[in-house]
């Protein structure tokens, strides 16, 4: 019997479980309980739903990123920090990568539950930004924040189809990504604040 302090991350790995062997979809609540091994009751205080459940996942792939104590050098600008966390990123989500696919893949045909996650991403984003101390706010910033999410989302569908063990592909998208992605944020005033003084010239990445 799993700790009841351990239930929530069991429930989420078990859920992802589930939907690696191609049983997402065809999963309900209680097919998620009897597989965790813990009663509807208690799902249902945990996790009211299956999106709920996703939700949950993702916030702690945040929180496992802005948990990493990244080392960065003076040379390291913008672009370099987005970079590392951004493959820490989907470091965490390669994980339970079958998993994540299969949904992912399902939420193509579930527009309702897409668009409930897809209302987190700028938030995660923003987090991202945090991490890699990056400032976004204002105007600006809420468009930075499109922008490195317009960035991570190119970048997954990439990633969805990367069978690397290195992520080498995925690690060139997003270098590109950020890259494009960097040459509209230099013009943004939060871009220019976050530029060091000392590489006037450089390309930073986008928030």
């Amino acid at each position: 019997m799993v700790k009841k302090s351990d239930r929530p991350h069991h429930i989420i790995k078990t859920t992802l479980g589930l939907a690696a062997t191609g049983h997402w979809t065809s999963s309900g609540l209680r097919d998620i309980a009897e597989a965790a091994d813990v009663s509807l009751a208690e799902l249902h205080t945990l996790y009211p739903s299956k999106t709920a459940i996703l939700k949950a996942y993702f916030d702690s792939v945040d929180a496992s990123v802005i948990g990493t104590k990244f080392v960065f050098g003076e040379e390291d600008g913008p672009r370099d920090r987005l970079f590392d966390v951004l493959m820490r990123r989907f470091d965490t989500l390669s994980e339970d990568r079958d998993g994540v696919i299969a949904i992912l893949d399902a939420l193509r045909r579930d527009p309702i539950t897409a668009l409930c996650l897809s209302s987190g991403l700028p938030g995660s984003m923003r987090w991202m930004l945090e991490t890699g101390g990056i400032k976004a706010t204002g105007l600006s910033g809420r468009l930075i924040v499109k922008g490195l999410s317009a960035v991570w989302l190119a970048t997954l569908r990439v990633w969805m189809s990367d069978d690397s063990e290195d992520m080498a592909r995925t690690m060139s998208a997003l270098d590109k990504n950020l890259h494009r992605a960097g040459r509209i944020y230099s013009f943004l005033p939060t871009g220019r604040q976050n530029r060091r003084p000392a590489e006037p010239e450089q390309n930073v990445a986008p928030a």
